[in-house]
């Protein structure tokens, strides 16, 4: 058994088909976990949806209501590039609760993860880019509410700048932003996060890690977060077909590793979402993920105490 818990549901899964968002991902992940006896059935939990409450706490009522009965104008669709669905809408409220419930558990195990969400360049009043809900921010708004956590640090490693991110916690104090992505990619109007590293085209392991590492350590000594949201992108790797980075599959482990490590030996707790991840084979993708979740369980056991401390 893994000693952190893997929050999944089937219905994360929209069904797209023919589409450049793998969403079946999420189930070849879970499906790929238990069958390499890298996870056991114990291990999972499914996530309710998120409370509209919650979902408020990030969104406008406007960008609800349109969602919940299915008014979105014809540009509102073309700008989030899914096609719209009442599946849609019920696999983004599960994925919201899916990292509440995520960062929950990392409250008392230290580490927890979400096999969804990520959905980070949603705004407050619109959706874009694959993303309706922003469940990171929903997550951290809701410990907050509930006196949880008063600080959060966002770390973004998607290729693509998180600029929903960016734009909810412009203003807030409470919570750091850092985004690790290709600067000459979607989106074109990157808002800035408290600390964006653009990385040039074709960027390998050691320029990536070069940049993240010393930026993350900077962050968690001075900001000094009771919480790290990591926001664990998959299209960095040198074959996706989103991304214009040059990652190997190695080089995003290590990545993963070296962010967790950083948190856990200053006793921070870790909630993990999976990101994009557009690679041309999918099993590249899947495995990319399943790796977060293999150097959050090597983490953990290199450092047992930092989890012991937080329970």
């Amino acid at each position: 058994m893994l000693p952190f818990k893997l929050v999944y549901h089937e219905r994360y899964d929209l069904n797209l088909g023919a589409h450049v968002f793998p969403s079946q991902k999420f189930r070849l992940i879970a499906e790929a976990l238990l069958r390499e006896k890298i996870a056991a059935q114990d291990d999972f939990l499914r996530p309710e949806p998120a409370s509209d409450e919650d979902i408020l706490r990030v969104h406008t009522p406007d960008w609800v209501r349109k969602l919940k009965t299915g008014t979105l104008t014809a540009s509102e669709i073309m700008k989030l590039e899914v096609p719209y669905s009442k599946e849609l809408v019920e696999a983004v409220w599960l994925a919201a609760g899916g990292t509440i419930l995520a960062a929950q558990c990392a409250l008392r195990d230290g580490f927890g993860a979400n096999l969804g969400g990520g959905f980070h360049h949603a705004h407050p009043g619109f959706g874009e880019g694959f993303c309706a809900i922003h469940d990171v921010a929903v997550a951290i708004r809701r410990l907050q509410a509930n006196g949880a956590i008063a600080k959060a640090m966002v770390i973004d490693t998607d290729v693509h700048h998180g600029n929903g991110t960016a734009a909810i916690f412009r203003d807030d104090p409470s919570v750091f932003t850092i985004s690790i992505h290709q600067e000459n990619n979607y989106p074109a109007y990157k808002p800035p996060s408290s600390v964006d590293l653009n990385m040039l085209d074709r960027a390998d392991d050691e320029e990536y890690m070069g940049a993240l590492l010393p930026a993350v350590q900077k962050a968690l000594d001075e900001f000094r977060p009771e919480m790290v949201f990591y926001v664990g992108g998959a299209d960095p790797f040198c074959e996706d077909q989103l991304g214009g980075l040059s990652l190997s599959k190695e080089g995003l482990k290590q990545r993963d590793r070296k962010v967790f490590e950083e948190a856990r030996r200053r006793g921070i707790p870790v909630t993990a979402a999976l990101a994009g991840g557009y690679a041309r084979r999918v099993e590249d993708t899947v495995r990319i993920h399943m790796n977060t979740i293999v150097a959050a369980r090597e983490v953990a056991e290199a450092y047992p105490a930092a989890s012991a401390a937080r329970k």
